[in-house]
């Protein structure tokens, strides 16, 4: 006797575009904005092409779908590090929870990837006003000043080159770099 084939379970929309965003994501953090494939993230996503493009008009769409997750991820580990917080430590604590999801890679080459791709002014206006609000939300979280976000920021992006070129695995090359990191 023949076991009973296993139904398929119907997604939603929702749970599909949440899918081939995760994808999606993976693939431009490696090929950026113009040289990945929305062929290879249908496939990786279990969908076919049109469907991606029924859930997503175009790939521009689904690269912005990709950062609003990105940048959402960060506002929330802000979020969450500043909570129970006092104001003055919130700055550090924030660091600290900023310098954890620079341990996820494929995160990290997608947000640097989100910078290239501004050279499309649709994807630069979106990522330019999504880190001004990043920025508002770090003050009002801190009550720092410009001098202060201008550090924190600074510091940030430094952080990520050091975590983009792995830098801490290969400290003892150049004395500059065991010193950073």
């Amino acid at each position: 006797m023949e076991a009973a084939p296993t139904p398929r379970v119907r997604k939603s929309a929702a749970e599909r575009r949440d899918e081939i965003v995760a994808a999606a994501i993976g693939h431009f953090a490696v090929g950026g904005y113009t040289g990945t494939s929305t062929e290879a993230i249908a496939r990786d996503a279990g969908i076919s092409q049109p469907y991606l493009f029924r859930l997503f008009r175009t790939k521009r769409e689904l690269f912005l779908a990709c950062h609003e997750v990105s940048h959402g991820r960060i506002v929330e580990t802000f979020r969450a590090a500043a909570r129970d917080v006092p104001k003055e430590e919130r700055l550090k604590a924030m660091g600290n929870a900023y310098h954890e999801l620079l341990e996820d890679r494929t995160m990290l080459l997608f947000q640097l990837q989100s910078y290239t791709a501004a050279a499309d002014p649709e994807i630069q206006a979106q990522v330019r006003a999504r880190y001004g609000e990043l920025v508002r939300e770090v003050a009002e979280l801190t009550g720092a000043g410009p001098e202060d976000l201008w550090r924190f920021f600074g510091t940030g992006m430094l952080l990520n080159v050091i975590a983009a070129l792995d830098l801490p695995t290969v400290g003892g090359i150049d004395e500059w770099v065991a010193l950073w990191c």
